[in-house]
């Protein structure tokens, strides 16, 4: 961006987490850095930090610039920055490209809410992905390309194979790729060997709601007074991972969940009609007296 070419060229000093790397792309840029160059990368950020906060305090620009992606995000920064709102100095962003953004953007998953992940751990790799059960978030976390098969492969034990994801590779660069399928089908693919770096966008867990307890809820509907059609509607508008209305409808027909005091219309289906026919007649009445109580309308479903 235009505000990064200008930083780059009037910052006093410029951390980099590989120094090379900077030159190049201000050369690239066509920029001169006048400011000194340090190195800035995770096994010295913590000594680096205090003569870099002195730097600031002192009244100088001190550019914070990550091998790829934005700093701070699995890149270092997230200590200068911290000493440096602590001391009340301030801090700017200049955005950048992000692989977390970006492989959400292009993923074809739900992203109105997604949570970050970092790195998948070494040890503990099933356990950490266990976790992501019941997590209802997108996931997005990065691999090493080494270490992505076997990944996938734990994904595909503690997840099932069936759950959604997507592999992405060298985004932004010459051969990005982008792998949309399922946990098996990308194991599968990862098997073979994958190069360069790697950011996966795993889909949020579908919730499974406990069709007990529905059926409780749909129960106390109809005891308050409501049609079963409505009360089942009602049950599966509230709770997200309910079944479908005439999966519903038969868990309350084999709980014999209908009180005497709910209504069931004669344009309900042929399920409920037989739960009616069940739960509303007295026992003792024969065929003839079920065709009077229930109707005429509902009476074609009994004789058919």
């Amino acid at each position: 961006s235009a505000r990064l070419i200008e930083a780059l060229g009037t910052a006093d000093v410029i951390a980099a987490e590989d120094t090379r790397r900077v030159r190049t792309l201000a050369a690239s840029l066509d920029v001169r850095p006048v400011g000194r160059i340090v190195s800035f990368f995770d096994q010295n950020e913590a000594s680096r930090v205090a003569g870099l906060v002195e730097s600031v305090a002192a009244g100088e620009t001190v550019l914070v610039v990550s091998d790829a992606g934005m700093p701070l995000i699995s890149d270092p920064g997230y200590r200068l920055v911290a000493a440096c709102a602590e001391a009340g100095l301030p801090v700017s962003c200049l955005p950048g490209p992000s692989a977390v953004t970006t492989a959400l953007a292009v993923s074809g998953l739900a992203s109105d809410r997604f949570c970050f992940e970092g790195f998948a751990p070494r040890k503990g790799r099933a356990a950490w992905l266990a976790g992501f059960a019941t997590e209802r978030r997108t996931c997005v976390f990065f691999e090493s390309p080494r270490r992505l098969a076997e990944c996938l492969a734990d994904a595909v034990s503690a997840l099932g194979p069936d759950r959604r994801a997507v592999v992405c590779r060298e985004l932004t660069k010459t051969h990005e790729e982008i792998r949309r399928g399922t946990l098996g089908e990308l194991a599968e693919w990862a098997a073979e060997g994958v190069l360069g770096e790697i950011t996966v966008v795993l889909a949020g867990a579908t919730p499974v709601a406990d069709i007990h307890a529905l059926v409780a809820l749909v129960e106390e509907l109809v005891d308050d007074g409501a049609r079963v059609k409505d009360a089942c509607a009602q049950v599966i508008a509230e709770n997200p991972g309910a079944p479908s209305r005439r999966e519903l409808y038969d868990a309350v027909l084999k709980a014999g969940g209908f009180s005497d005091g709910g209504a069931v219309d004669a344009d309900d289906d042929e399920a409920l009609v037989a739960v009616a026919l069940v739960h509303r007649v007295q026992p003792g009445l024969g065929a003839d007296a079920v065709d009077a109580c229930v109707g005429p309308e509902v009476d074609q479903h009994h004789s058919a």
